[in-house]
Parts: structure tokens; sequence; C-alpha cells
């Protein structure tokens, strides 16, 4: 799998010391980087030049031919090489999960099998999760590069997976700040810290990626079709091409069938969100979407559901639904399904599937 460590433009913000990285990784292996080199057209003194910087396609270019060369996808910073396609197979071992949570956690378990050199977990505490990778060897010179991709890698998987940008609200790196520090939130969307973090006393070094613990009961939006087109057309797992972050989306629709009879406005269902209704209306907008669109979908989804499933009569089912009337109920199901409810639950009794 690929790594491509900034936004997908031409210009150059992607540290040379990124390169180094991989050239050490050659010098491991005895071989040479000359071909890696001339395909990412990055010229021998250019490498030499510390505080010079390349674009991403370069970096994409000369990771993708190296990992392709050395057959190592952790690119020498690990004590064992994970031949190409290791990171395809850990992806499609997460894939059928039902949510966000249970594939990092299969993840995490499974990249455990391919080194011992790291352990990845992930943990929820007071609504947030983390994704915590402890080093349990040293790395040497390949500790930055090696932290820093690990974790990216599992970042971008995370947004490939549910297809959606992931808001990140911390990023910890227990080594010290890079000259290149400021490439990082580039690559993390998200506030960066580095040093030896104060709440983790244990001896080992641990770094981590915070994020709401929401994400992780989002479904996952991806099958195994998407995932060999990935791995055809080589797709950079960047995180910008995600555009709309589905958290508010999920967080909302929780809130609309939690509380179906006290959230008819925004300005009623706002305040369960910590939003303004301005705010709530402007996300939303920007998402794509509208707050009476996603009423009618809550709505819709548990109306059909009480119709299938329980002899409650019309008018329950429309106030468990959120409806203020049966009449108005009933002018929305029309528009949802062309049928009555009632004509719905008699078509439903008649093919055999009786509510309980």
């Amino acid at each position: 799998m690929r790594l491509n460590p900034v936004k997908s433009r031409p210009v150059a913000a992607t540290p040379m010391a990124f390169v180094q990285a991989i050239l050490r990784a050659y010098a491991a292996q005895n071989k040479s980087p000359a071909k890696a080199l001339e395909f990412a057209q990055i010229t021998p003194p250019q490498v030499k030049k510390t505080n010079t910087h390349i674009t991403a396609l370069q970096m994409e270019r000369i990771s993708s031919f190296a990992m392709h060369e050395l057959n190592d996808e952790a690119l020498g910073c690990l004590c064992r090489q994970l031949p190409w396609g290791t990171y395809g197979m850990l992806v499609r071992a997460s894939l059928t999960s039902p949510t966000l949570g249970v594939a990092l956690k299969r993840w995490c378990r499974h990249h455990g099998l391919v080194t011992d050199d790291i352990e990845l977990s992930v943990e929820e505490m007071d609504g947030k999760a983390h994704i915590r990778l402890r080093e349990l060897k040293d790395m040497g010179a390949q500790r930055e590069f090696g932290v820093l991709s690990i974790l990216r890698n599992l970042y971008g998987v995370a947004c490939w997976l549910i297809d959606s940008r992931v808001t990140l609200e911390q990023v910890h790196f227990a080594f010290e700040a890079p000259a290149h520090q400021a490439v990082y939130p580039l690559m993390f969307q998200g506030p960066v810290q580095f040093g030896p973090a104060s709440e983790h006393t244990e001896a080992r070094p641990v770094s981590e990626l915070v994020m709401n613990a929401s994400y992780l009961e989002l479904p996952l939006r991806r099958d195994e079709a998407a995932l060999q087109r990935m791995l055809d057309t080589a797709l950079t797992l960047t995180v910008l091409q995600y555009r709309k972050d589905r958290l508010l989306l999920t967080q909302v629709k929780q809130a609309l069938a939690m509380h179906p009879q006290d959230t008819h406005s925004a300005e009623d269902l706002a305040p369960l969100l910590n939003l303004s209704p301005r705010s709530l209306h402007r996300q939303l907008k920007e998402e794509g979407t509208s707050l009476q669109v996603l009423k009618d979908e809550v709505r819709r989804e548990r109306a059909i559901e009480l119709l299938q499933r329980t002899r409650k009569p019309v008018k329950q089912v429309a106030e468990s639904a959120g409806f203020q009337n049966e009449k108005s109920f009933i002018r929305a199901f029309k528009q949802w399904t062309g049928q009555t409810p009632a004509a719905f639950r008699d078509a439903r009794h008649s093919s055999g599937k009786a509510p309980m």
C-alpha cells in the first residue's frame, strides 16, 4: 500500500528527510536506489539537501517503486520486511467488519501478526477514541519515518473504509519535533504535538491519534470490489479526497431517532448537538444535505420498521415516528412509498410476512 504524505498538489511540501529514510532502506539491503530516484525525478544532488522539498507525486512515485523493488511495504522501518501486498491483506481482513471500530481493532490485531516491533491498539475513554502505537523495539534512524508511515497508513485506511474524512482532535508523536514539523498538519488534518506525553508513564514510547468515539460506530462503505479497484489502480490513501465528515450526519440521525417528538426544528435539535441552529443548517448544507432530508430518512425508516414488525395502530406509528398528527404522517408515507401505511401493512401481511 502506498504512502502519500501530503495533499496531492504540485506544491513541493514533502521534506527530503522522507526520501533519505527510503534510501536508508536501500542501503540496508545493499541495493542501489538509482532507478527509484530516476522514476521520481529526484537527482542525487537534491537528496543531499536536507532542507529541500519534493511534491506529493514524487513521494508517491519513489515510495511505490521502493516498496516493489525492496519487496517491503515497511520500507526498512521494521525488523521484518513486509512483502508487497501485506497492507492490502490487512484491509481485506477488516473489510467485513460491521463498523469502523471493529475494523480498526481487527487491523491492529492482525498487524501484530506481521511484526512485533510495535503494538497498535484502539481504546475508548471519556467519549474519545485513541489509536495508539506503542514502540516495542528501537527503530533507530528509521523511527520518525516508521511511526509516521504506520499511523498515516492507518488514518488513511480509516477514512477510506467509511468514505469520509475523519476529523482528528489531537495527534501526538512520542519523538521530538523534527525540523520539518510544519508538514505534519498537512498529513493528519489536526493539531499535532511532539515529545513524551505526560499521561503515558510507561517506559515504551506511545504515539496516538485521538478522535470522537462516535466515528467507531460508523458503518463501512467499501466492499471487495472497491478494494480491488483501489489495489488495481494503486489509489493513494489521501485524506483530503474525502470531503464529507459523516459524523455530524450520524449524530443528527441518532438524535432524531432518540427524541422524535422533541426535534421538530433546528431550534429543538441544535442544543442536543452543542450547536446553534444556524451552525447546524450551515454544516449540513456543506455536507450536501439538510435537516428536512435527514428527518425524512429517520421517520421513514422508523415507520416502515413499526408497520412491518408490530401491530400498532397507524396513529401510534405516526406518533412514534415523530409526526404531530396521523393525517400528515399518511400524506408523507404516500410520498415515500406510493401507498398508505395501512395498504403497505396489508401488502406485507399478504406476502406472508405478518407483523409480530
